[in-house]
C-alpha cells in the first residue's frame, strides 16, 4: 500500500516541483538505484537476523521514506528520499518473499500467487485512496502521513504474529561458502524475467498516469485510475493463479500472459479515448499478473542467495526503467514509451517459454 500511495501521487509531485520528464526520470532512477544497492545489504541482513526481522526493518524504512518524499521541497531532496525508499523496499521485498517461499515449501503446494495477491490488494488500496486524495486536493505530505503512520503500526502487529526464523535462512549463504552474485546458468532466464517484469510493472505504475494526462488531458483525479485498473487485474489474475499453475504449468501461463500484456499496451498506445486506454492497461495487468510470483516461487527453492540475485535483476529493471522511459518520453513522446514497455512484454513471453526452472 505504501508503494501504491507513492506511485499514485507522482503526477501531483511532478507538477508541484515543476519537474520535466527527463528530470523525473532521474528522480525515479534514484529509487531503482536504492533497490540495486539494497540486495547485498538484504542478503547480509538475512544471514545475520533472518527474513522476519529483515522484512520488518525494511517495512519501517519504507514508511519513513514515504513521509520524507511528501515533505521534500525540491527535486534533489526528493531524489534522496527515493534512494532511501529503494533501499528499504528492496530489503523488505527480499525478506517478505523469503518468508513467503518458506510458507509455500512448508505447505507443499503453490501459494505464491495468492500471497502476492495480498500485495496487489495493498497497492490497489493505495492507488484508489491516492486518486481520492488527488481529487480532494489533499497535499501529498498530509496524504502520506495519513497512510504511513497507521501502516507502521499494522506492520508491527503482523511482525509480532510471524513465527521466529528457524535459522536456515541465516546460514544459507555461509553453508556453501558462496557470496552474493548475479544469476547465471539456469537462474539466468529467471533473472531476465525479473528484470523485464520490474521494468514493465514500474513503467505502468510510474508513467501510465502521465500518459493519460498528456495524451487525453485528463484530470488529476482520473490519471491514477490507469494504475488502479492495472492493479485490479493483477489482483484478479493472482487470485486464480495457483490453481491455473497446477493445471497448465508456469511456463505456459507466463508465455500467454506476456502476449496478453503486450496486446493491452498496444491498445493503450492507439486508444482513441482515455477509457480505451484504461482497458488496455487493464489487459496488460492481467497478462503480467502471474509472472513475478511464479519467478519468485521457482527461485525460492534455490536458496537465499539465489533469491537475492534474482531480486537484484528486478531492481536493475527498476533502475533502468525511469531513465529509458523518461528519455523516450522526452524525445519520442509517451506513446513511444508505452509501446516500448509492450515490446518488453513480448520478451517475457519468449524467455518464459524457454526457462527450465519454470514448471
Amino acid at each position: 500500500m505504501l508503494i501504491g500511495t507513492w506511485a499514485s501521487r507522482i503526477p501531483a509531485l511532478q507538477d508541484s516541483l515543476h519537474i520535466s520528464h527527463s528530470m523525473l526520470s532521474i528522480v525515479l532512477l534514484c529509487g531503482g538505484l536504492g533497490g540495486v544497492l539494497s540486495s547485498p545489504l538484504a542478503a547480509r541482513m538475512m544471514r545475520l537476523q533472518g527474513a522476519r526481522k529483515t522484512l520488518f526493518h525494511g517495512g519501517v524504512g519504507v514508511a519513513a521514506a514515504l513521509l520524507a518524499i511528501g515533505v521534500a521541497p525540491s527535486a534533489h531532496l526528493l531524489m534522496a528520499a527515493l534512494l532511501m525508499l529503494g533501499l528499504a523496499s528492496g530489503c523488505y521485498a527480499i525478506g517478505v518473499n523469503s518468508v513467503a517461499s518458506r510458507l509455500e515449501t512448508a505447505s507443499g503446494k503453490s501459494e505464491m500467487a495468492m500471497l502476492h495477491a495480498w500485495g496487489c490488494i495493498g497497492s490497489l488500496a493505495g492507488t484508489l485512496f491516492g486518486s481520492l486524495a488527488a481529487a480532494m486536493r489533499i497535499a501529498p505530505s498530509v496524504h502520506f502521513m495519513m497512510v504511513g503512520v497507521p501502516l507502521t503500526g499494522l506492520l508491527w502487529a503482523c511482525y509480532s504474529m510471524l513465527e521466529p526464523d528457524s535459522g536456515a535462512s541465516q546460514v544459507d549463504g555461509k553453508a556453501n561458502g558462496k557470496k552474493f552474485a548475479l544469476p547465471t546458468g539456469r537462474l539466468a532466464p529467471l533473472g531476465i524475467l525479473a528484470f523485464c517484469c520490474a521494468l514493465v510493472n514500474n513503467g505502468v505504475a510510474d508513467w501510465s498516469g502521465i500518459f493519460l494526462k498528456e495524451e487525453f488531458d485528463v484530470t488529476a483525479g482520473f490519471a491514477p485510475l490507469a494504475l488502479s485498473v492495472f492493479t485490479v487485474m493483477l489482483l484478479l489474475g493472482r487470485l486464480r493463479g495457483d490453481k491455473l499453475k497446477a493445471r497448465h504449468g508456469a511456463s505456459l501461463l507466463l508465455t500467454a500472459g506476456g502476449i496478453v500484456c503486450a496486446a493491452g499496451l498496444l491498445l493503450a498506445v492507439f486508444a482513441p479515448t482515455p477509457y480505451f486506454a484504461l482497458a488496455g492497461f487493464a489487459c496488460s495487468g492481467m497478462g503480467l499478473s502471474l509472472a513475478y510470483p511464479f519467478v519468485i516461487s521457482a527461485v525460492g527453492k534455490e536458496g537465499t542467495l539465489a533469491l537475492a540475485a534474482v531480486v537484484t535483476m528486478s531492481n536493475l529493471g527498476g533502475l533502468a526503467g525511469p531513465l529509458v522511459l523518461g528519455t523516450i518520453g522526452d524525445f519520442l513522446g509517451m506513446q513511444s514509451a508505452i509501446g516500448f514497455i509492450g515490446l518488453l512484454a513480448i520478451v517475457i513471453a519468449v524467455v518464459a517459454s524457454r526457462a527450465q526452472l519454470l514448471r
